[in-house]
C-alpha cells in the first residue's frame, strides 16, 4: 500500500468536479463544426485507404528505394486503419450514427486488425475505460509477460504482435455466441487472405513465403511504439483496489499519462492514444481531433483544481521501464489509497 504521488487537493467532491469539467468540454463540443468533430479523422482514414493501391504497386518495383517506400506507406496505412480506425470505431467516435459506427467497427477491428470486435469493446471500453488502473479489471495486465526479460519484451516481442493478434482473437471466439464467432472468423479470414492475395496478384510476389514475409513486415512496422505506448501511459502510475477506488476524476488524473506530440504516431495512432490520452479517458466518445481541441481546457482545469496532469516524454518512459522492468512488468503493483477520497 502506498500513498498517491501528487495526491489531489480538489476543492469539491469528485462528482461535482467532473460535472464542471464535462460542462466546459460540452461547450467546446457544441461550438465545433462537423469537420472538427468527425471530418478531420475521417479524412485521415480515407486518405490511408486511398493510399493502399500506391503502396501495393510500389512493391512491384525492383528499385530498393521505391520498394522501401511501398513497405513504409503500407505499414503506416496499416496502423492508421487498425489502431486509429479501430480505436475510434470501438468508442463510437467516428460518426454520430450507431449503425455506421458498428459497420466501421467490424471493418477496422475484424477485417483490418484481425481481432474480435466484441472482445475489443469488452476488454477496452468496458474493462479498461470502466475500471482504469483498478487491479484485476482495467490495470493493463494483459500487456504483462513476466516470463520475458526486459530486452526481449521491449525489443523483440513487438515483432510477434501481427502473429499473436489473430491467434488471441480465435481463442476469444470460444467465449462468444456461435453467430458472432462465425462472423468474426469470416471477416478476419477475409482481411488476411485479401492482403495475401493482393501481394501475389497486384504486387507480383512469386512465392507464398515472400508474400507472408511482406505481410509480417508491414504489419509490424510500428509494432514497437504500439506496444510501448500501451504500457507507458498506465503501468507505473497509481493502481487502485476494486473496493476502494477513488472518484473517477481522481482515477483519471492520477492513472493516465500523456506523451508529447509525435507526428508519425499522432497520424497513425491518433491524438487520443498519444498526446491526449488523459482527455480521451475523461471523454472517450470524442474523436482524436476533438481530444486535441479540448486539451487546453482539460489541462487548465486540472491544474486550477490542483489535480495531477501527468505528462512525460517517450524516451524518458522508455528508460524508466528498462531500469524498473521487474517492478513494473513482473511484480504485482502496489495499491494506492487516497485517504479521505475512497
Amino acid at each position: 500500500m502506498e500513498p498517491a504521488r501528487g495526491a489531489p487537493r480538489g476543492d469539491g467532491g469528485g462528482e461535482a468536479l467532473l460535472a464542471e469539467l464535462e460542462a466546459l468540454v460540452r461547450d467546446v463540443e457544441r461550438a465545433s463544426s462537423w469537420w472538427e468533430r468527425h471530418g478531420v479523422d475521417c479524412a485521415i482514414l480515407a486518405l490511408s485507404l486511398l493510399s493502399l493501391p500506391a503502396g501495393f504497386l510500389c512493391l512491384r518495383s525492383e528499385n530498393v528505394v521505391v520498394l522501401g517506400l511501398g513497405i513504409t506507406l503500407l505499414g503506416v496505412c496499416h496502423y492508421t486503419l487498425t489502431v486509429k480506425g479501430s480505436h475510434l470505431a470501438t468508442h463510437g467516435a467516428l460518426t454520430e450514427s450507431k449503425r455506421w459506427n458498428k459497420i466501421w467497427e467490424l471493418f477496422f477491428v475484424e477485417v483490418c486488425s484481425a481481432f474480435s470486435a466484441e472482445y475489443a469493446k469488452y476488454g477496452h471500453v468496458k474493462m479498461h475505460h470502466g475500471y482504469t488502473n483498478v487491479l484485476g479489471l482495467g490495470d493493463s495486465s494483459t500487456w504483462r509477460l513476466p516470463c520475458l526479460n526486459r530486452y526481449v519484451y521491449m525489443f523483440l516481442a513487438p515483432l510477434l504482435i501481427p502473429i499473436i493478434t489473430p491467434l488471441v482473437a480465435v481463442e476469444r471466439l470460444r467465449k462468444v455466441e456461435l453467430r458472432s464467432a462465425a462472423r468474426s472468423l469470416g471477416l478476419i479470414s477475409l482481411g488476411l487472405y485479401a492482403h495475401y492475395w493482393v501481394l501475389l496478384n497486384v504486387s507480383g510476389f512469386r512465392s507464398p513465403g515472400s508474400a507472408l514475409l511482406c505481410m509480417l513486415t508491414t504489419r509490424s512496422l510500428l509494432a514497437h511504439p504500439y506496444l510501448h505506448v500501451n504500457i507507458f501511459q498506465h503501468i507505473g502510475l497509481p493502481m487502485f483496489s476494486r473496493d476502494k477506488k477513488p472518484p473517477r476524476i481522481h482515477m483519471m488524473s492520477l492513472g493516465v499519462l500523456n506523451l508529447p506530440r509525435l507526428p508519425v504516431l499522432d497520424w497513425a495512432f491518433g491524438h487520443s492514444i498519444i498526446s491526449c490520452h488523459v482527455e480521451h479517458h475523461f471523454f472517450p466518445r470524442l474523436s482524436d481531433n476533438m481530444c486535441l481541441k479540448v486539451k487546453p481546457v482539460v489541462s487548465q482545469y486540472l491544474h486550477k483544481k490542483q489535480l495531477p496532469y501527468n505528462e512525460d516524454s517517450y524516451l524518458a518512459r522508455f528508460r524508466l521501464f528498462l531500469s524498473r522492468y521487474e517492478e513494473f512488468m513482473v511484480q504485482t503493483p502496489p495499491i494506492t489509497e487516497l485517504v479521505g477520497l475512497q
